[in-house]
């Protein structure tokens, strides 16, 4: 009777361990084959388990590679959250940014996000696992803007969730820009760093100076808006 439990936990572990290494072969295959080489058997030898365990735990190839890729993204985000956590500006959440962008490309992963992107345009399950991945980035961009932002003269004035998409997809197109054009991603970059020097400064202003600024701000919505 008490071998039964320990059996069944056997089990488990050793299916969630064949799990992984789907995930991972999956990841792996990604990066050195690309999608259109992307199939059962490939990310089986990859993971070097039988290929009909692809189908055994994630049923199609697509769902395998939806897993995949909120998989990895989970990983990767883990490795900074800590990182996130201590960032008090926006200077300090480019540098992270910078710092991600260069492990990423060393890594791969800028590799795989380009073929899910390519993948997706055709494969609606896989744009939406693709855009479930970069939403873990997203979400987790927003919480860290609305903690810088709050309290400085542009937080009643931006709009935290779009800026944290806008910042998204402006790093995802960076991180594939720089594939093709290095200096220009880097130009990109350094323009990104004297927006946030003008944030900096604008947060050093005395509480006269900040009702200006917030005053001129107000104007200028207003006039959007009209």
């Amino acid at each position: 009777m008490s071998g039964a439990p320990r059996s069944r936990a056997a089990r488990s572990s050793s299916a969630e361990d064949t799990r992984t290494k789907l995930l991972t072969g999956a990841l792996a295959t990604l990066t050195e084959q690309g999608i259109a080489k992307t199939s059962a058997r490939s990310i089986a030898a990859a993971a070097g388990v039988n290929q009909a365990l692809v189908f055994y735990h994630f049923g199609t190839v697509d769902d395998l590679l939806a897993a995949a890729c909120r998989h990895g993204a989970e990983q990767r985000l883990a490795t900074y959250r800590e990182r996130l956590d201590a960032v008090r500006s926006l200077g300090e959440l480019l540098a992270v940014a910078r710092e991600l962008n260069t492990s990423e490309r060393a890594g791969g992963h800028v590799a795989v996000l380009g073929q899910l992107l390519a993948g997706g345009q055709t494969q609606p399950r896989l744009a939406a696992a693709t855009a479930a991945g970069l939403r873990l980035w997203t979400d987790e961009i927003e919480r860290v803007l609305a903690r810088v932002l709050a309290g400085t003269p542009l937080a009643e004035f931006v709009d935290v969730s779009g800026l944290a998409k806008a910042a998204s997809a402006a790093f995802v197109g960076l991180e594939l820009y720089e594939g093709v054009d290095p200096s220009g991603a880097e130009r990109a970059l350094e323009s990104l760093d004297q927006l946030a020097a003008l944030a900096a400064a604008l947060e050093g202003l005395g509480p006269v100076a900040q009702r200006a600024v917030r005053s001129r701000l107000r104007r200028s919505g207003n006039r959007g808006r009209a």
